[in-house]
Formats: C-alpha cells, sequence, structure tokens
C-alpha cells in the first residue's frame, strides 16, 4: 500500500513539472531568464561607471628629509650612479637635488654617512656631480628634499577633433536628351518607309553656364586647449622658482601655478605653451635632458 501512494505522489510530481516546462515554451515566457548573461550596453555601462582614473607623481616632502648646504666631490670614481649622503639620515630616500648656481636638477637615492669626515657634512657622488655641474674638491652650494609618491586624477582623453566640417556635395547638372530622341525615333521611322531621315537642323550653339564661384576655403579650427609640458609638483615655492630659472637659462618658456589638494599647497611648473605636437614633444624632450625625468605633456 505504502508503495501505491509513492507511485502516486512521484506521478503527481512529474505532472506538475511538465506542467510548469510546458508553461515555460509559451511564446514569450522565459522561465530560466536568470541564467542568461548580461546584455553588453549593461556590461558598458558598469565600465563607464568605475573609478576615474589616477596616474601617480612626485612631490616633495621637506618634512622627511631637506637641507641646503654645501657638498662635495672628492674626486673619485663612486659606484651606485646618482646619489648623496648626509650622516642625519636614517633610512634611504629617493630625492630631488639641486644646484640652485647653474639651475641644474637630478633625481637620487640619499643614504647615510657613516664617516663623519671633516668638510662639508653632504656627500657627494661623481654621476651627481656630474649632472649637477660640481667639481671635485670645490665645495658647492646644494639643495636636497625628499620625494613621495601620489595618486592624482587625470582628465580622459578629448576628441582629436570637434565639430567636424563636412564639404558640400557638388551638384551635377543633367544634360536633357530629349533632341537624341527625337533623333532615333525619326531614324526608325524613316527605316520603316523606306526614305531617308530629314537632315537633323544644326542646333543654335548656347552660351556656355558661367562657371560656379569658387568655395569659400574653410580655415582650420585651432586646437582646443594648450600644449604644455609640465616639470614637477613642489611642495617647496623656492624649489619651484629654481626649476623656472633653470628653463629659462636654457631658453624655455616655464611658468608656477598655486594650487592644493588635499589641504597641501603645492607649486606646478609647467614649460610652454608649444605651437604644435611635433613642438611639444620636442620641448618635452629637452626638459627632460635637463634631468626632469619625470616630466610629461599636458593640456592646460
Amino acid at each position: 500500500m505504502a508503495y501505491r501512494n509513492g507511485s502516486k505522489f512521484t506521478l503527481l510530481a512529474a505532472l506538475l513539472g511538465a506542467s510548469a516546462l510546458l508553461a515555460g515554451c509559451e511564446e514569450g515566457a522565459q522561465p530560466f531568464g536568470f541564467l542568461k548573461a548580461k546584455p553588453a550596453a549593461e556590461e558598458g555601462a558598469s565600465a563607464e561607471t568605475a573609478a576615474p582614473r589616477t596616474v601617480e607623481r612626485d612631490f616633495e616632502a621637506p618634512d622627511v628629509f631637506s637641507v641646503e648646504e654645501p657638498g662635495l666631490w672628492d674626486g673619485r670614481p663612486s659606484l651606485g650612479g646618482v646619489w648623496v649622503a648626509h650622516p642625519t639620515v636614517k633610512d634611504p630616500e629617493r630625492v630631488m637635488i639641486q644646484n640652485p648656481a647653474n639651475g641644474k636638477s637630478v633625481v637620487g637615492a640619499l643614504f647615510r654617512r657613516e664617516r663623519d669626515n671633516p668638510g662639508p657634512k653632504l656627500q657627494v657622488s661623481s654621476d651627481a656631480a656630474d649632472a649637477l655641474g660640481v667639481l671635485a674638491g670645490a665645495p658647492t652650494a646644494l639643495s636636497v628634499v625628499a620625494l613621495r609618491r601620489e595618486e592624482v586624477p587625470v582628465e580622459a582623453p578629448k576628441p582629436l577633433v570637434e565639430d567636424p566640417v563636412i564639404a558640400t556635395p557638388e551638384t551635377i547638372e543633367a544634360t536633357p536628351i530629349d533632341d537624341i530622341t527625337k533623333a532615333a525615333a525619326g531614324a526608325i521611322a524613316a527605316a520603316e518607309s523606306g526614305t531617308k531621315p530629314a537632315a537633323k537642323p544644326t542646333p543654335e550653339a548656347k552660351p556656355a553656364p558661367a562657371a560656379p564661384a569658387p568655395a569659400k576655403p574653410v580655415a582650420p579650427k585651432a586646437p582646443t586647449g594648450k600644449m604644455y609640458v609640465q616639470l614637477g609638483i613642489f611642495s617647496v615655492e623656492s624649489n619651484a622658482k629654481n626649476a623656472v630659472t633653470q628653463m629659462s637659462k636654457s631658453g624655455i618658456i616655464a611658468s608656477i601655478r598655486k594650487e592644493e589638494s588635499q589641504g597641501k599647497t603645492f607649486w606646478r611648473v609647467v614649460a610652454g605653451p608649444a605651437a604644435s605636437a611635433s613642438d611639444r614633444d620636442a620641448l618635452l624632450k629637452k626638459v627632460k635632458g635637463l634631468g626632469y625625468s619625470d616630466a610629461y605633456a599636458v593640456s592646460k
């Protein structure tokens, strides 16, 4: 008896499942719609609402380390590339080293000087001395400031062409073919009657149509934004002024822009503007050659 009741329940469940499946197969029904993939439009919308793009930029951190004092290169070749050493350093740092006398600067490393020899406390490597124009055995006033990195939002790229000018299509004048049609009809009729077709009267010469006025040339639109090269972001105004002085000595026009971010004041130095993209690329190459390896192109 129990087996029969179980068979009835099994049959009833099968009938209910078949009814649900048939209902789902009706036109417009989607019983398993939750298994379908999201439309591409929805995926694109989620991508557009993602976080804005950011890039890392250097800024000076004088609270970490900052000195303005004479530096000395002993004249011997040094290992390790561009670096300076000072006895008060606790941990190695990445620093901006500047020579205010000639406006030269370079990014290098800062280490702790183990031996406190007589003379200037700031020791300079041979590569750093070459980049800054420091002579062997000659103490030179230098500025050394620690660098830090922060994420800065960047603007979305603008379209290359705004408001494109589409030329108006040229109108082609149609030539009437009534005369050709009449001549053909006369020739056919003459051939059927066995007579020669009458000579076609010579049409009078029509004056040539006047040449259309030349279209006015469309002047190209000037670029919406000027092109500059950003040297860097400085937290000390005097260092920003030194960078502008260095650019001026090299024949490059540069300016300082005071800005604020996250409650901190900083000074941004840009060179330019450039008249064209090729001029901007040449300006960027020249600025990097002066020691600003992190310089990059900006539009304002």
